[in-house]
């Protein structure tokens, strides 16, 4: 387990977010990204997305609140050993749950290796 500040891994997630090419950011919509400490239930779980994906939103979508991509910082910090494997895991699952937004399911991000 490695330890490290909160303020730390905010800024390891916002550079990830920082990789993720422009015409992909920009075609994100109504998303936030958020860092927890650990999922109540699943404390194992390194990222979570909670919405619609844009490809199951339909014409009445709206007036909704914000899709939830929540980076669970613990669990991160619990399967990593130097600071570098935590740069690694942020930005694997940054990509991962951007990826769920985008409507890619489990089995594809497994298939592409970004499971």
């Amino acid at each position: 387990m490695v330890e490290m500040s909160r303020a730390r891994f905010d800024e390891l997630v916002s550079d990830a977010l920082d990789t993720i090419p422009r015409r992909l950011t920009a075609a994100m919509d109504n998303v936030v990204v958020l860092v927890e400490d650990r999922h109540p239930d699943e404390p194992g779980l390194l990222g979570l997305y909670e919405g619609v994906a844009l490809t199951d939103r339909t014409s009445d979508y709206g007036g909704v609140l914000p899709d939830r991509i929540t980076i669970f910082r613990d669990a991160v910090l619990d399967i990593c050993a130097t600071e570098e494997e935590v740069v690694h895991e942020v930005a694997v699952t940054v990509v991962h749950e951007i990826a769920h937004h985008f409507g890619i399911d489990e089995h594809t991000l497994h298939e592409l290796g970004w499971g």
